[in-house]
């Protein structure tokens, strides 16, 4: 902190520079390339739509009596989008990082913030707040439109159900880690195709790969990241699934874990 003017700034080997310079900096690269928009436009359509059809169809086959409402997550159901919005979501924590490297735009922002550390940590802060924000509104919107949907067939729920609130923010919560993941991994290999390839392989394939193990393995697929970090989206809890809170926090240690990796590479790479 400069004790003279009062604006905070960052300590290092290298020049110092106002952290709100770097935040605002930050910032403008995302807000300024079209993929940022489109990936959020997918993300959103996909979240509320695939929400909105999963949810009718569900109210349909309850009104004929194909279906009851005993033991129905309702909740889940019309948040079911987020698992399509999560690719989007991990996409754009990579391209974040990757698409520097690959313009070459990253020599410049080292040029200007010799901190590595604190220019990870900004690009993190950033990302994760507009990720944040945007899941909640998806999850948000996916719920009303869900419950709105469901609640004529008389199986809707409310944000004042036990565990319902907790889902619903949880959505949220879910993207933006999911979106902090993809921007570690990122960091980690920094080229677009191959760091986008670690991801889906990071998110998915190890329940994919317990899944075709013997059975006395199968428990174990409640510990990987995918299965771990969505129990934050059940109401319904399913047999020997983690708790939400348990699995969401499991699923953070992933992520802490990926972008601690990140910042010691950042440190020891060239650009």
């Amino acid at each position: 902190m400069s004790a003279a003017t009062g604006t905070p700034v960052l300590q290092g080997s290298g020049p110092s520079i106002g952290l709100g310079n770097v935040l605002r900096s930050e910032w403008t690269k995302l807000t300024t390339v079209r993929s940022t928009y489109w990936t959020a436009v997918v993300a959103l359509l996909s979240t509320v739509a695939l929400g909105a059809a999963i949810c009718a169809r569900m109210a349909q086959e309850i009104s004929i009596g194909k279906q009851t409402v005993d033991g129905l997550d309702a909740t889940t159901f019309s948040l079911s989008g987020i698992y399509l919005a999560q690719i989007a979501a991990g996409a754009l924590g990579v391209l974040v990082v990757s698409s520097e490297y690959g313009t070459g735009m990253i020599r410049a922002s080292l040029a200007a913030v010799p901190q590595r550390g604190a220019l990870l940590g900004a690009k993190a802060a950033v990302f994760g707040a507009a990720s944040l924000v945007l899941g909640e509104i998806m999850s948000f919107g996916a719920f009303g439109v869900g419950q709105a949907l469901l609640g004529r067939a008389h199986a809707g729920v409310s944000l004042s159900d036990p565990g319902v609130l907790r889902a619903v923010f949880g959505g949220g919560l879910y993207l933006c880690t999911v979106g902090l993941l993809g921007l570690a991994i990122g960091v980690l290999v920094r080229h677009t195709a191959g760091a986008l390839s670690a991801f889906f392989g990071v998110l998915f394939a190890p329940s994919v790969v317990i899944d075709l193990l013997p059975p006395s393995w199968h428990n174990a697929i409640h510990y990987m990241p995918a299965n771990a970090g969505s129990q934050i989206l059940t109401v319904q809890r399913g047999a020997g699934a983690l708790a939400p809170w348990a699995g969401f926090a499991l699923f953070c240690t992933y992520g802490a874990a990926a972008m601690a990796a990140g910042y010691v590479l950042l440190l020891r790479r060239d650009s």
